[in-house]
Parts: C-alpha cells; sequence; structure tokens
C-alpha cells in the first residue's frame, strides 16, 4: 500500500489512500453504506480499501472523490497515494493556455466598472482586480499591499481596511464563517493558520455568535467609512461552473455592488484611476 507523507504541527504522519479516503467520507458526513451505494461498489470492498486490505484501482479513486466533492488538488493527491499519476492539470495562472481565461476575466473585472470586482485564489490571495478597487486599497497601508496580497489580511488586520469598517464585529464575523465553512470543504491546512491568525486580530466590537439580519437587512452588508461618508456595498461571488485544471477550480471572482442609492452615486460620480 502506497502511502503520504501528511505534515501536522511539524511531525510528518503517514497516511495511506485508504484512511485519506475515509477520513475525506466522514467529513462528508456519508457512511460507508451510503458511499458505497453512490460509487456501485459493495461495502466490504469499501471497507477493505478504507482499512488498507484492498488497493483502489485509479477509476474507483476518481469515482469515490467525486461523489465526496473533493478538491481537484487533493484528488491529485489521492491518486499519487495510491500509487497513479495525477489527472488534473495544475497550470500556472500566466501559461499560454490560460490566455481566454484571463481575457475572460479581466472583461469581467472592467465590465464591472465603476464597482469594485477581484479575483483571489484558493488561499485568498488577489490574482486579478479592477481599477475600481482603489476605493478599499487607498485606505489601506503599504505594508500590507505587498504581494502576495491577502484579501482576508487587508479586510481583518487592525492597520488595514478595518479601521475603517463601521460594522466590523459583523463583518469579521461573516468572513471568519465563510473562511471556516472554506476549511470543511478543502482541510487545507493553510486555511487553518490563516484562520487561526485572523481570529487573534482585536477586534473593538462584538462579534455575533450567529449571523442575523438586522432591521430590513436582506444581506450582509460592508459599511465602509470613507471621509465623512458610509459606503454600503454587498458583494456576489462566482465560480468556474466546470474546472478541469486545479487553478481555474480554486479561482473565485468576488463582485461588489452598492447597496443603497448613495453609494451608487458616489462610485458614478468617481474618477477612476
Amino acid at each position: 500500500m502506497i502511502a503520504v507523507d501528511v505534515r501536522v504541527g511539524g511531525v510528518t504522519t503517514i497516511h495511506p489512500v485508504g484512511v485519506q479516503l475515509r477520513q475525506w467520507r466522514e467529513r462528508r458526513r456519508y457512511s460507508q453504506l451510503e458511499l458505497a451505494g453512490l460509487a456501485e461498489i459493495s461495502t466490504r470492498h469499501l471497507s477493505f480499501v478504507e482499512t488498507g486490505r484492498s488497493t483502489p484501482s485509479r477509476d474507483m479513486v476518481l469515482t469515490i472523490t467525486d461523489h465526496l466533492e473533493v478538491p481537484l488538488r487533493e484528488r491529485n493527491k489521492l491518486l499519487l497515494a495510491a500509487g497513479y499519476a495525477p489527472v488534473y492539470a495544475e497550470s500556472a495562472f500566466d501559461a499560454p493556455q490560460l490566455e481566454p481565461v484571463r481575457a475572460a476575466l479581466r472583461q469581467v473585472l472592467d465590465g464591472h466598472e465603476p464597482h469594485p470586482a477581484i479575483v483571489f485564489d484558493r488561499a485568498w490571495n488577489l490574482v486579478e482586480a479592477n481599477s475600481a478597487l482603489s476605493l478599499f486599497t487607498d485606505l489601506i497601508p503599504p505594508h500590507l499591499l505587498t504581494p502576495p496580497v491577502n484579501v482576508l489580511r487587508t479586510a481583518l488586520h487592525p492597520d488595514g481596511l478595518a479601521r475603517h469598517i463601521v460594522n466590523i464585529g459583523e463583518w469579521r464575523a461573516h468572513l471568519l464563517t465563510r473562511l471556516r465553512r472554506q476549511i470543511e470543504i478543502t482541510a487545507d491546512p493553510g486555511l487553518t493558520a490563516l484562520h487561526r491568525e485572523l481570529a487573534g486580530y482585536p477586534c473593538p466590537e462584538p462579534e455575533p455568535a450567529v449571523e442575523l439580519p438586522g432591521p430590513g437587512e436582506i444581506l450582509v452588508p460592508l459599511r465602509l467609512r470613507v471621509g465623512d461618508r458610509e459606503l454600503r456595498f454587498f458583494s456576489i461571488i462566482a465560480t468556474f461552473g466546470t474546472p478541469m485544471d486545479v487553478t481555474l477550480a480554486e479561482l473565485a471572482i468576488e463582485s461588489f455592488y452598492p447597496a443603497d442609492p448613495a453609494t451608487a452615486d458616489l462610485l458614478r460620480d468617481r474618477p477612476v484611476r
């Protein structure tokens, strides 16, 4: 049985492919019977795979990880652990084959002007942005804008955008909840470390334990103090619908929209650099 090295807390632990598949199954809250039915294999065979008594075929690894909605990056790792070559490419963002994707993203970002929009990767590092994002970045000190720029760190760092967010307790709880949900999906230790860092930042306001709407609210707003004005935004996140490349699967576009007429007027009249 081939195993893979996983580093946890500075100690390298060897996890065979069967153990990893069991961990993903339990993370998705499937019983062996439920997963075996979805994968059209016997419960006994799945049990043998998880305990190391049987080595899964390449197709079985792909079928099981598809039903468990395992991220493409982790599917490649599981294939390697089982002794097979990865099947999903991981292209550099500036690779020639991604030129149509970069052009499409640029069109989306430019088309969203004069409203801010960004593209970020799995680690929440900024990949692309439109010029309207300067409304936010002008409020952030240079030391937080040194590449790679982490979107969550710039938002919640006490020296960053957090100083200008009127509802920082509410917005911080919202962002940390999003990050926790991503950790549950990906089991990424890097995101866990990022959450630990962000959760350790001081916050001058209490954070709600559960996101509840305020009077008349239908979305969690970003309330931003810019000069003597309060701007209000909501955002929409989009991802690629059918990615077959690790890089594409981990990209997301977040587009910000004005949540009231005053913010819309300011964005429309504001010169875009």
